[in-house]
């Protein structure tokens, strides 16, 4: 079989930030990279549960909603992929900036949490999700396009 492109990035090296993990067309795929792999301990399942009902749920209500793909966890747990379609990749920046600075002040009721929407609903954790957000838009809130690539 042939190598995926993900594993063809050298993990030994990688930071925080946002990258561009691949192009497909019209459609950008972001690597918003949490964690130093294999250097910091993982995200916690209840946190990048609630980060990505959070995350999803803002950016499929932005004035970007039509140009949204996907919003989700890499299964390492050092980040989330999100992808795009007819987005500059100024205004990809500017979503994730906004969508991590929403998560990290959110108060109440987490979107899509209910036995009837979720296929793991007690699996959350909103302040684990906050701290996440925060952490990361600390990590990318002056981050621009010429630093999204690896």
């Amino acid at each position: 079989m042939q190598r995926i492109t993900s594993f063809e990035v050298d993990h030994t090296n990688m930071q925080k930030g946002m990258y561009i993990s691949r192009i497909d067309g019209d459609i950008v795929t972001y690597d918003l990279r949490t964690r130093r792999p294999n250097v910091e301990d993982v995200m916690d399942n209840g946190a990048i549960h609630t980060v990505e009902h959070l995350f999803a749920t803002y950016v499929r209500n932005s004035a970007h909603s039509g140009n949204i793909v996907y919003f989700g966890p890499m299964g390492c747990r050092t980040g989330f992929y999100f992808l795009t379609r007819g987005l500059s990749h100024k205004d990809a920046i500017q979503l994730t900036q906004d969508a991590m600075a929403f998560i990290a002040a959110y108060e109440g009721e987490i979107p899509g949490v209910s036995e009837a929407e979720c296929g793991n609903f007690r699996e959350h954790s909103l302040a684990d999700a906050k701290r996440e957000a925060a952490d990361y838009w600390l990590v990318i809130k002056d981050w621009t396009e010429a630093q999204l690539e690896y």
